[in-house]
């Protein structure tokens, strides 16, 4: 079993060295790649998680074109069987799919306003996007095609997919700049992520491995219907980024906040007060876990306060 703890702690002391937690530089974002072997030794080892299964099929997708039909046999996945070959000859078949070897990686990355906070090292724009670009570097290791599109709260950018070194560094540097310049938006539409969304859905090829990386919690039901959509024919993975301060209340005593030109100040020391705010943030991850159950998507909850191999001591 690989230990974690000193990688995690290498991670995290060299990505903030190299950059300013404001945006993802360059050279960090093309730092990603040095992870991927780590991940790679450790994803071929036994999983000691119930989610690594999950994470490592997004890259050992299953075929979509049928091979065959035979006798079911244990460890088979019990939705591919046959019911009706099954029900004519009196015993359990199995579809057989061939692998796919060049399959479809997509992510979808938020660096809206949302995203524009951090009460740690980084803001959670800067955790995704160096998310964003690890995946794109284990999609290539993989041989698979990597594509991307980014929302910077009123525009999308489509960056199709392709399998190359040089076109996951021109990725990583598409999500540099428009991470650098999106500090000065302040625009959130609506309507500009339901859109991008849609982009999203007529870009990647059916059976595609889709990451959805943003603050989900702060997302309404409106959006589930396009998340529904995706998920139907892709397999998707929700990754929820969040700041421990968004999880946990800030310690005790006084604070003044200012939001479009109104303040306020609140105070922190009250126990109803942390109680409430303790139990906000976990009835919205919970309506989140159970919305992505309904739907058939796994849901990552990613600390933005952690490393990437912290959050993700899987593959």
């Amino acid at each position: 079993m690989i230990k974690f703890n000193k990688i995690s702690e290498l991670f995290k002391k060299k990505d903030y060295e190299s950059g300013n937690g404001l945006y993802a530089d360059l050279s960090e974002l093309m730092a990603m790649r040095r992870y991927v072997p780590i991940m790679r030794n450790s994803r071929d080892k036994k999983a000691s998680s119930i989610d690594s299964g999950g994470i490592r099929s997004a890259f050992r997708g299953r075929g979509i074109e049928m091979e065959e039909i035979r006798e079911y046999q244990f460890g088979d996945d019990v939705r591919d069987i046959d019911w009706r070959v099954t029900a004519r000859m009196n015993n359990p078949y199995t579809k057989i799919y061939t692998q796919e070897r060049n399959r479809e990686i997509y992510v979808w990355l938020d660096l809206s306003p949302i995203m524009l906070f951090g009460s740690h090292q980084e803001l959670k724009s800067v955790t995704a996007s160096k998310l964003a670009a690890f995946l794109g570097w284990m999609a290539l290791d993989n041989k698979d095609r990597f594509g991307c599109v980014i929302f910077d709260g009123a525009d999308s950018y489509v960056l199709k997919s392709g399998n190359d070194r040089a076109y996951i560094a021109a990725i990583c540097k598409k999500i540099s700049d428009i991470g650098q310049q999106s500090l000065n938006n302040m625009i959130n539409d609506k309507e500009a992520r339901l859109k991008s969304l849609k982009l999203l859905s007529r870009n990647a090829q059916r059976g595609a491995g889709i990451f959805i990386i943003s603050s989900l919690m702060f997302w309404d039901d409106g959006y589930n219907r396009e998340l529904t959509y995706l998920a139907k024919s892709n397999q998707l993975f929700l990754v929820n980024v969040f700041d421990n301060l968004e999880k946990e209340s800030p310690p005790a005593g006084q604070y003044k906040a200012e939001f479009s030109g109104e303040k306020i100040v609140f105070d922190t020391s009250g126990r109803d007060y942390i109680q409430n705010y303790r139990e906000y943030f976990a009835d919205k991850n919970q309506q989140l876990h159970d919305f992505s159950k309904k739907i058939k998507a796994q849901i990552i909850d990613f600390s933005q306060n952690y490393s990437l191999l912290g959050n993700f001591k899987i593959f």
